[in-house]
């Protein structure tokens, strides 16, 4: 048997003008092996994975990219990545929803990558293409195939994802982030399907994550990269049990822990009250019926002033469709109370009055933050439409002060969204939120798609401007570490339905119904 590694990188730096993203890295993976690639956001992970297949633009490469010990492929023309490229690596990249064409059907993009590659028939493409999605477990193959990207859930869509990668049965595929988006019971699959096809296929597979929980399940060895150097390698169980470098150490330490403040006394008055709760949607049936699909069924919950209450299920349990109900931002029904007041049964400007007092912070922040303004106008716009008696000055000092709050200083004021990481574009929403003095705030999967280190930042911010300013959470989430941190009490949904509620502990150590074991299962909390 060979010992020749399949992929060595020797030496590799990788820059973008003058800036320097990946420095003097090198390390192997053996034919087989899965190797997971560690670090925060903006340590180089992505950029030296996509080095393999030469998919920087405008990067300045030095160093070797050695395929099966021999050909460089930093040194390849063009026309020879493309040949390798799908063939003998391919990549599963983090958000299929941006990496497939939405103008095209799942099996016509899977298909495309068979005719390219194996110079097959379009009759035979297209049966290899519908077996492929049935072997990643896409219920129904043969309707997905003829399905577009939107069409599919988050958890479909990258299963359509890792067909497409395995297409032509590559020697090494690249997994950037395949499970960052998707709830804990979605997250145990895809993991599952990958070391599955892993050990079928025989191919080695290069996962790039920041998820240490992931990591100590999936691979065999793990390379640490910080400020794009690759500062510690060793086997998984090794790494997790000894740690050698500092930074390792401070990763392994940044797991969510239990910084909630004391629960509010439970006399403590309510802030929001919801009453039989529920929203449906029309689905067309056929030509002409339709059909209601029941997002949420009748559902009743409170929060007391200072409380964080969590709600977790599954994609499509229901959760934010709830949580939106409650701000009247969707058509749900039901009784809505905000501090004793009915808001239910209010509109126009008497609504809008009130939506000071209640504010939403949402998953993605590069989407919930205009592009086109600056960060003193997306802090500021709530300002003037509530506070419009403020002077340009007293609005600016507002700002100011607000983004102090939240970790950040004026410096920042004339930037865009797309000049900041995803923490500090984070940071900027919670300012926006918090800058009206709300009672409420949701928060829709906040840390979703932060790194460990920057979502222990984020939920120390939360926490720190709960006690400040007396503030009361609805904490939407799939991380069950995280609602373990910061929540007093959890109710879990599951299909539209509330299926168990309690204190936080209670729920998450001593769990009553089967789904709330199986989600605690999946997500196998220390």
């Amino acid at each position: 048997m060979s010992t020749t590694p399949l992929l060595s990188i020797r030496a590799l730096s990788v820059a973008f003008d003058e800036s320097t993203v990946v420095d003097e890295v090198s390390l192997d993976i053996a034919a087989g092996e899965k190797f997971a690639l560690v670090g925060e956001s903006g340590s180089g992970k992505t950029v030296t994975a996509l080095s393999v297949l030469r998919l920087n633009q405008g990067a300045a490469y030095r160093g070797e990219i050695l395929w099966e010990g021999r050909d460089n492929l930093l040194a390849w023309k063009e026309s020879q990545m493309l040949g390798l490229r799908g063939r003998e690596a391919a990549m599963i990249f983090q958000e299929p929803m941006t990496a497939l064409n939405p103008l095209y059907t799942v099996g016509n993009q899977i298909v495309e990558t068979l005719e390219l590659h194996e110079a097959l028939s379009r009759r035979e493409a297209n049966r290899r293409a519908i077996e492929l999605l049935a072997r990643t477990g896409l219920p129904e193959p043969e309707r997905r195939f003829a399905a577009f990207p939107h069409q599919l859930s988050g958890g479909q869509r990258q299963r359509a994802m890792i067909a497409m990668a395995l297409a032509c049965r590559p020697k090494l595929l690249i997994a950037d982030e395949p499970t960052t988006a998707l709830d804990v019971t979605v997250q145990a699959q895809i993991l599952a399907l990958l070391a599955e096809l892993q050990a079928e296929f025989g191919m080695a597979v290069l996962l790039i994550t920041h998820d240490l929980n992931l990591v100590r399940r999936f691979a065999d060895r793990v390379g640490v990269m910080q400020a794009g150097r690759l500062v510690e390698t060793a086997a998984t169980a090794e790494l997790f049990a000894a740690p050698r470098h500092a930074y390792t150490q401070q990763l392994l330490a940044a797991r969510p822990q239990r910084i909630a403040p004391p629960a509010p006394p439970t006399e403590a008055p309510v802030l929001l009250k919801g009453e039989d709760i529920a929203c449906r949607y029309p689905v067309k049936r056929g030509w002409f019926g339709r059909d209601w699909f029941h997002a949420v069924e009748k559902s009743a919950l409170t929060l007391r002033r200072g409380e964080t209450l969590g709600i977790v299920g599954e994609s499509g349990s229901g959760k934010t469709t709830l949580g939106l109900a409650l701000l009247r931002l969707n058509a749900g029904t039901g009784r809505i109370e905000l501090g004793g007041e009915r808001i239910d049964t209010l509109d126009g400007k008497a609504l809008r009055a009130r939506r000071r007092r209640m504010q939403v912070v949402f998953q993605d922040p590069y989407s919930s933050l205009s592009p086109r303004y600056t960060i003193e106008q997306i802090i500021g716009e709530g300002l003037a439409l509530h506070w419009p008696q403020l002077d340009a000055a007293a609005r600016r000092e507002r700002i100011v002060a607000t983004l102090h709050d939240v970790g950040l200083d004026e410096s920042m004021l004339g930037r865009y969204p797309h000049e900041f990481s995803g923490g500090q574009r984070q940071r900027i929403a919670i300012a926006r939120a918090v800058i009206l003095e709300p009672e409420l705030i949701v928060l829709d999967e906040p840390t979703s798609a932060l790194d460990a280190s920057v979502q222990q930042q984020v939920l120390r911010l939360l926490v720190d401007l709960q006690l400040r300013h007396g503030l009361s959470y609805l904490f939407i989430s799939h991380d069950l570490a995280v609602i373990r941190a910061l929540a007093h009490r959890v109710m879990v949904m599951q299909a539209g339905r509330i299926v168990e509620s309690g204190d936080t502990e209670t729920v998450l150590t001593a769990p009553t119904q089967a789904y709330t074991r199986e989600l605690l299962a999946a997500a196998r909390l220390d």
